[in-house]
């Protein structure tokens, strides 16, 4: 081993820990090790590796997340920027209706994290895979071409609403690891997305957003919409 092998050793060594999600372990082992062959290469070299596991490493970061405690609230999925509300169609493909919905939109970039979690406590009802387009994730016909995980959930509170996992123009791998029928928390990890992409949410009647589009959330801690009172579920049906 040279000197050089050791120096970056060293360095990697002393880099601060962040927790990392387990998708992303392969990538910062195939990065370290490529940075280990480009010092013995050369010096510049070896720094520019270094960098690139640095940033790989701050990809696939994992912070902790506190969702609130409350049954009516519904945090987003994910880290990243709000893009225009709407009102549209869910996926065909989970079954909830023709019936157009609220839509709240999170756009990730490649320097968000890009671990997913879920808005609400309830039960998994549904899942498909729906192979398509790889558009830029921040235009609005992405929701309806991209390739795309949907998940149907029946909330703690009743009712329902979907998750859409949307790979976007770099993105090639949507990671899941809910199965049908599964309970899930509020704020739970439940995948990520590589690299750069963006998750959908899809209300229920009686939900309303309160975020506003440009706004930047965080996942598993910002809430992006709440539940109707039983006082203006009446007031709305007069």
């Amino acid at each position: 081993m040279t000197a050089y092998s050791k120096h970056a050793i060293r360095i990697m060594s002393k880099l601060p820990p962040f927790p990392v999600a387990r998708e992303g372990w392969p990538f910062v082992a195939l990065f370290a090790f490529a940075t280990l062959i480009l010092w013995y290469i050369s010096l510049p070299l070896g720094w520019l590796g270094l960098i690139l596991t640095g940033w790989c490493v701050y990809f696939f970061r994992d912070p902790e997340r506190v969702p609130p405690n409350a049954r009516k609230l519904l945090v987003s999925p994910a880290d990243g920027k709000v893009l225009p509300i709407r009102r549209a169609l869910p996926p065909p493909e989970i079954g909830m209706g023709e019936a157009p919905r609220q839509r709240v939109s999170i756009f990730m970039n490649v320097f968000d994290v890009h671990v997913n979690r879920l808005p609400v406590d309830g039960r998994v009802t549904n899942m498909a895979y729906h192979r398509g387009q790889f558009l830029n994730a921040s235009f609005d016909k992405s929701s309806d071409l991209n390739e795309r995980q949907s998940i149907r959930i029946a909330t703690a509170g009743g009712g329902d609403i979907a998750v859409v996992q949307i790979a976007g123009l770099i993105a090639r791998r949507i990671v899941c690891r809910l199965e049908k029928g599964e309970e899930c928390s509020i704020g739970e990890r439940f995948g990520l997305i590589r690299f750069g992409s963006r998750v959908d949410v899809y209300l229920g009647d009686d939900m309303v957003p309160l975020v506003t589009p440009g706004q930047r959330v965080v996942g598993g801690e910002t809430v992006i919409a709440r539940c109707l009172t039983s006082r203006e579920k009446k007031q709305s049906g007069e």
